[in-house]
């Protein structure tokens, strides 16, 4: 009855989870350049996330499943709960790079 006030939250696994899905999964990592210069997790891609949020057609396609990371999940999470409301199947990583032990 209330449907319109539901928020949609979607789905998280935590940065030191991906790391069984590196080279199997489609990861984008949303921070700007500099950042992703930095050090990221080897297979992301860096689409910065105000190009991801102004054409997400460009960059995704609705047919596949997307793990979105940032520095600390923060942004990823804002970016997740938008591509969810246009269709996307996304995941956001929790905690971001910062977060992240593995050596990849």
């Amino acid at each position: 009855m209330l449907g319109f006030l539901k928020v949609e939250t979607g789905k998280n696994v935590s940065a030191n989870e991906l790391e069984n899905l590196i080279g199997k999964a489609e990861i984008i990592d949303i921070r700007e350049p500099y950042e992703y210069k930095t050090g990221s997790i080897r297979t992301a891609k860096n689409i910065p996330m105000g190009n991801l949020i102004s054409n997400p057609n460009q960059y995704l396609n609705k047919d596949k499943t997307y793990y979105i990371m940032c520095q600390s999940g923060a942004r990823s999470s804002r970016t997740c709960k938008f591509l969810l409301r246009q269709g996307y199947d996304v995941i956001n990583v929790t905690g971001g790079i910062s977060s992240y032990t593995g050596t990849n």
